[in-house]
Parts: structure tokens; C-alpha cells; sequence
């Protein structure tokens, strides 16, 4: 495979419009779930992503027929499923693998899965799903691989001993076929846990309390096919309007599902950022204060992660990038992934003022200029993209490597940015990358 770069020449304005792409996360399960009936399903707005298409390849090797039909429409029938095993190399570069164990075992009662791969962002745990998985009578053993079996699994009361998103998920696939009522307590309540239950509805399947920390799901014998639609990127929405703040420019963020980006109107408004709801769209105007809030008694606010529907661990990279073109002191805490802000350094190294006081704590001050640098690359794909805003506002020309990891979450990030007017461009890696700088 080709290693690709990203070439930014930054301090640019940018305007017009781009269109969101389908929520990453919501694709990356909603698929699995068409393992769960022997019926044809359609999907639309699925992104053209590598992870998608990893996914993809992973369902094909267990003998689904996945169809790309047109305008991002997938079709996929799971009349057999043919092994029980998923490719190992297939399942390594993808999180997202760990959620074929909820429809493989309540179809087929079976499933070998190695160690699943992802964004390097620290230990990401996967006792959650085996706790809540045998609760419903799976058996799991592992020994560098997981061996999961279920003659038949049949409803739990489950408490989940962290809201985790994709144990919900697992759980709420693996509750769908069983016998019996299922509860799912501190269950995760995101946009894609909501847009899969939907989907999961409308396949047959019957939940209640969609859109709350507790599911109830009474299991069916079977579920059949359909059409569904996988709902727009937030976080990739979030990212736009990011891009639109550090460069001070006004752009449209077309299709954005803004019903879901409340919490992320409080929290960047708190770094001197609004936007416009206008039908479907948000409307980023040009004139932002940038000026970060201080909580009463003038004391430094503080940004943290934590589980929907407040300000999600995925988008905390983005707005601390743009906390660095914000005008005072913000302090940010990632307490869920003890790597996340493992990419500051990189925009230390462009003249951002950062104080990393931890693995889960960063200081910081700005605003700052930011100067461009010849080589740098990203550990994960929200920093990936995070950097890409850095390089956009930064003076000089900045060469991103590893954007493999920003294509595993943007859809043709690049070419949208140009459409915008962003001077950025796509280019092969040639020899060996030099060491970073800095």
C-alpha cells in the first residue's frame, strides 16, 4: 500500500459550504447488525472510509455479500454465514471488530476473534462486553484469542460497570435474537447507539427507552431486512466548524444533524465559538469573539469528557486545538483514554503555550501563532484531524504523514477542504519518513 501525506499551506481563508458525511461509529455497527437476519438490508449515507471498507472485507469473510450500490447505499445480505472465524489481519486494524461478537453469537451461536486493533489512545478495555455477554449465557475463554460460544442466550438484567459504547451495542445485538426481556443498565446513550436501535426497530426488533442510560429489549425469533439511513458524522460537523474558528472564516456545514451538537454549542461557546442553526445546517460566521469564558469567580473553566450527553472524548483534541487561537486560559481533562493528548507536543512544537500536567490534563493559553513544521504525524484520527486544523492557521507550509489514521474517520477530508479553498494536497510518501521535527 501506498504511504500518503498531507501537504497544508497554512493561514488561508476559507468559505463556502461542505456536506457531512455518515457518522463513522453509527456505520461501523449498524453493518454487523445485518448479520443478524438472513434478509437483505440496504444502508444509506454509509461513508467511504477505510474502516468502513475494512468492515466491509471482514463481513465478506464470513460469507456476506456486501454490494457498494450508489450515492454512499450499501447493500448486504447475510443469507450464510459460512465461518465463524474473522481474519485476523482484517480484525487488527479496526476497533470496531469487537462488535461482531453480539449478532455472531445470537445468530450462529459462535465466534473467534482475535485481539481487535484502533486509534492508539490508551487501554481501551474489553471486560464490559465479556461480563455483559455471558450474563446472557455466552461462554468466553482467551488465550490470545477470544473463543465465544452460546448454545442459546436467553434475557439478563445487566449493569454494565462503565457506559461504554460499544459493550451497549454488542449487548443491544445479542439481546435482539434472545429469549426473554434483557435490561441494560448505565447503558450508553450516544447518536450512534440511538441511530442503531432504529435501526434494530426497524428490522423488527423490539427496545425500549432509545435516547436513556437504560434499554429494555424483548427478544424475537428473527428479524428481517430493510432500508435505514446512517445519520450525519457529528463529530466530523464539530471538526468543520473547528476549521471554520481557527482560520476566521465563514463556512455552511450542510447536513449536520445539529440536534445532536447541544452540548458541543456550550462547550465551544465557552472558547469563543458559535454557529447558526439554520434547518439541517450550521452557519459559522466569520466574526467569532474567540475569547475563552471564565467560570464565576473568574476562576480558568474547565473542559471535561465524559459519557452523553455531555461533551464526548472524541471531539476533546478538536477544541483544544482550537483553544489555542482562543484569547485566555482553559483546562482540559480526558479521564477516560490515557493517551490522548499525547499529540500536544506536536503543537507545542508549532508555538502553542500547552502545560500538560498529566496523561489527562492540559492547560491552555492562547491565543498563540502557530508556525508550520516539515514533518509530523498523528497517533490517532482526532488528532490526526486536530493537527490538520493547526496546519490550516499555521504560518508556513506543514507535511502531515500517517494520514491513514485521518482516513480511517474523514471521507475525502483533503478535497473537501480545497473545495473550500484550503491549499492542501495529497501526495505519495517517498523513502523512508525522516525523524519528526522539532
Amino acid at each position: 500500500m501506498t504511504r500518503e501525506q498531507f501537504v497544508i499551506e497554512g493561514n488561508h481563508k476559507l468559505q463556502g459550504s461542505v456536506t457531512v458525511s455518515g457518522n463513522k461509529n453509527a456505520a461501523l455497527k449498524m453493518l454487523p447488525a445485518c448479520l443478524l437476519t438472513d434478509e437483505p438490508v440496504v444502508l444509506c449515507n454509509v461513508p467511504d472510509i477505510a474502516d468502513v471498507r475494512v468492515t466491509f472485507d471482514l463481513m465478506r469473510s464470513l460469507g456476506a455479500s456486501v454490494d457498494v450500490l450508489d450515492d454512499h447505499r450499501v447493500r448486504v445480505h447475510a443469507k450464510d454465514i459460512t465461518t465463524s472465524r474473522l481474519d485476523r489481519a482484517l480484525t487488527q486494524q479496526t476497533r470496531a471488530s469487537i462488535v461482531f461478537a453480539g449478532p455472531m453469537l445470537a445468530r450462529m451461536g459462535t465466534l473467534e476473534l482475535y485481539p481487535p486493533g484502533g486509534d492508539v489512545i490508551g487501554r481501551r478495555r474489553l471486560d464490559t462486553h465479556v461480563l455483559a455477554l455471558e450474563k446472557l449465557g455466552a461462554t468466553i475463554t482467551f488465550n490470545g484469542t477470544f473463543h465465544m460460544t452460546a448454545d442459546k442466550l436467553r434475557g439478563a438484567d445487566i449493569l454494565l460497570d462503565e457506559a461504554s459504547v460499544t459493550a451497549t451495542e454488542n449487548t443491544l445485538m445479542a439481546a435482539a435474537l434472545a429469549d426473554g426481556t434483557t435490561i441494560i443498565r448505565n447503558a450508553a446513550s450516544e447518536p450512534h447507539v440511538q441511530n442503531l436501535c432504529h435501526m434494530l426497530s426497524g428490522m423488527g426488533a423490539q427496545i425500549e427507552g432509545v435516547g436513556t442510560n437504560c434499554l429494555t429489549v424483548h427478544g424475537v425469533e428473527r428479524l428481517h431486512g430493510g432500508e435505514f439511513r446512517v445519520e450525519a458524522d457529528y463529530l466530523e460537523a464539530v471538526s468543520f466548524v473547528g476549521a471554520a474558528a481557527v482560520t476566521g472564516s465563514e463556512i455552511r456545514v450542510r447536513e449536520a444533524d445539529p440536534q445532536y451538537l447541544n452540548m458541543a454549542a456550550l462547550v465551544f461557546r465557552k472558547l469563543g465559538v458559535t454557529w447558526q442553526v439554520e434547518g439541517n445546517d450550521l452557519l459559522v460566521p466569520r466574526s467569532q469573539s474567540l475569547v475563552i469564558e471564565r467560570d464565576l469567580g473568574n476562576q480558568i473553566p474547565e473542559i471535561k469528557a465524559q459519557p452523553w450527553p455531555a461533551f464526548p472524548s472524541d471531539l476533546m483534541s478538536i477544541a483544544l486545538t482550537v483553544a489555542t487561537q482562543s484569547a485566555g486560559a482553559v483546562l482540559f481533562h480526558e479521564w477516560m483514554y490515557d493517551s490522548r493528548f499525547f499529540f500536544t507536543d506536536k503543537l507545542v512544537n508549532m508555538g502553542a503555550r500547552i502545560f500538560l500536567c498529566d496523561p489527562h490534563r492540559a492547560v491552555v493559553h492562547g491565543p498563540t501563532v502557530l508556525h508550520a513544521l516539515p514533518n509530523i504525524s498523528s497517533p490517532d484520527i482526532r488528532a490526526g484531524m486536530s493537527l490538520l486544523l493547526a496546519a490550516l492557521c499555521a504560518r508556513g507550509t506543514t507535511t502531515i504523514r500517517n494520514i491513514g489514521q485521518i482516513d480511517r474517520g474523514y471521507e475525502r477530508v483533503d478535497e473537501k477542504l480545497r473545495e473550500l479553498g484550503a491549499n492542501i494536497r495529497r501526495e505519495p510518501v517517498n523513502g523512508q519518513p525522516p525523524a519528526e521535527a522539532g
